[in-house]
């Protein structure tokens, strides 16, 4: 029996020791989404929101996440900045109907141009750094600000009754801060900015310092100068004086025939319709994953490779035109090709192995990231593309890009592991690229040549293709 004072130790130890579910804690600045929240907090927001799509035990995801807090730092009160568990069993299908292949995957969401219209979702695909990131989402804030010219200051202010405000400024640029202001009070106070050099407007409101933000309440009522500091929640404050903001998200409106006691009652029909389809969908998750060990997020490269009766086998190259218009052709995304001798080795049969678990991770995870294909050295054709690329060992594995004109060499071991470390940079733009020989890529009409012999193969390989578009490199 242990003594008391280990047990405490231990349980001090236990709890110092991070959730991997948790990886971002309660405290933590980025707005935490699951299936269910993100209709109303980012889908319907007046805002607009970047949301990474993670898994707790990717390597990426964690390093990502300094910079990511960082982000939801500078953009408070600005954009949203929001984060999706998708190891989370509750949120798997959420995160596949998104449209996530790989992890981290940020997706920037905006408001359309109609009110409560659909969103507009897009892939960010920048440098993961807090600038880069802060500065794309920045520029797909919405602008709602009017600017203002000393011909347009009549029609300005006699447009409406409502109240006016004008940030008066030395910039030319419209900041994220007055572009926010601008959504939280729309249709209730109109915004507008107007430069330095507008005169007979600076001189109207009698400005003599840059920046300036006023206040126009209407009517008889005197304008009204801020002299507080320029942050979203003091500012929101003082507009406050002659309006409120908008809810975010506005509230649904009630068909107006809708009796009372009839829209509770669908109400709590409807929760209970979607509680026992969520019960019934998580049983037959759980269900999936005790079957599929592979399927249950979390699995990571160093687990054991799948039964062979589940192995998603990888692609065997038989001819070097396969090879070209698979991965060679002046319009083909990456491919990773594993160069093996013709007879098995101890070292051509570890990497196949590893290329087949990490092929049968990503396909039953929904993950599909390359196309991976072994070419057996006595493919005739294959020995000039070896020689074109330097490559000398009896296995080798490398990643080509024909489109872009890159190849990278791997030299690593050909553990499961260390292979998808690799998988994982490359996906991530990390790691130098070498220039892919011009001789190696063949013109678009060499891959047509036989367009009736390549049609059931092009069919095939159009889907995948596709999807390799949205996610290489993210």
């Amino acid at each position: 029996m242990f003594p008391p004072s280990a047990v405490a130790g231990l349980t001090a130890l236990l709890a110092s020791v991070p959730n991997a579910h948790a990886m971002y804690t309660k405290n933590s600045p980025v707005l935490q989404l699951n299936a269910k929240t993100y209709n109303t907090l980012v889908a319907q927001s007046n805002h607009t929101s970047i949301v990474e799509f993670y898994a707790p035990w990717c390597g990426h995801c964690q390093n990502l996440k300094p910079a990511y807090e960082n982000v939801a730092k500078k953009l408070d009160g600005l954009a949203k900045v929001a984060a999706v568990d998708c190891d989370d069993e509750m949120n798997k299908q959420f995160c596949s109907g998104m449209g996530v292949q790989g992890f981290p995957t940020l997706k920037i969401v905006r408001p359309g141009k109609k009110s409560g219209g659909k969103p507009v979702v897009e892939d960010y695909q920048g440098a993961r750094t807090a600038t880069a990131i802060t500065e794309a989402v920045v520029s797909k804030i919405n602008n709602h600000v009017i600017r203002v010219a000393d011909k347009d200051l009549d029609d300005f202010l006699k447009g409406s009754d409502r109240p006016k405000a004008i940030l008066f400024t030395e910039k030319g640029t419209t900041s994220a801060l007055l572009r926010s202001l601008a959504i939280d009070f729309l249709d209730v106070i109109s915004i507008g900015q107007v430069r330095n050099k507008e005169v007979k407007t600076v001189e109207k409101f009698g400005i003599e310092k840059f920046p300036a933000f006023v206040l126009i309440p209407g009517g008889d009522k005197e304008p009204i100068v801020y002299d507080g500091e320029l942050k979203k929640k003091d500012m929101v404050a003082f507009l406050k004086q002659v309006g409120e903001p908008n809810p975010d998200p506005s509230p649904a409106k009630a068909k107006a025939n809708t009796k009372k006691g009839d829209k509770a009652k669908t109400s709590k029909s409807a929760e209970k319709a979607q509680e026992e389809k969520e019960k019934a969908s998580a049983e037959s998750e759980t269900k999936t994953s005790a079957t599929n060990p592979e399927d249950s997020a979390g699995t990571t490269a160093n687990k054991p490779a799948a039964s062979t009766a589940d192995a998603v086998a990888i692609t065997t190259v038989t001819s070097k035109d396969t090879l070209v218009e698979k991965c060679l052709s002046s319009k083909s995304h990456t491919c990773v090709l594993a160069f093996i001798p013709a007879e098995s080795s101890e070292t051509s049969e570890k990497v196949t192995a590893s290329l087949t678990q990490l092929n049968t991770k990503y396909v039953q995870g929904h993950r599909q990231l390359f196309p991976f294909l072994a070419i057996p050295s006595n493919v005739e054709g294959v020995a000039s593309v070896q020689q074109a690329l330097g490559l000398k060992e009896e296995v080798e594995l490398v990643a080509v890009n024909a489109r872009r004109s890159w190849w990278r060499h791997y030299e690593g071991a050909f553990d499961a592991e260390s292979v998808e470390a690799w998988l994982d940079g490359i996906r991530m733009g990390e790691g130098s690229k070498n220039k892919l020989p011009k001789e190696l890529i063949a013109a678009e009409k060499i891959v047509e040549e036989s367009p009736d012999q390549n049609k059931d193969a092009g069919e095939e390989q159009k889907k995948p293709a596709e999807e390799e578009v949205k996610h290489e490199e993210l």
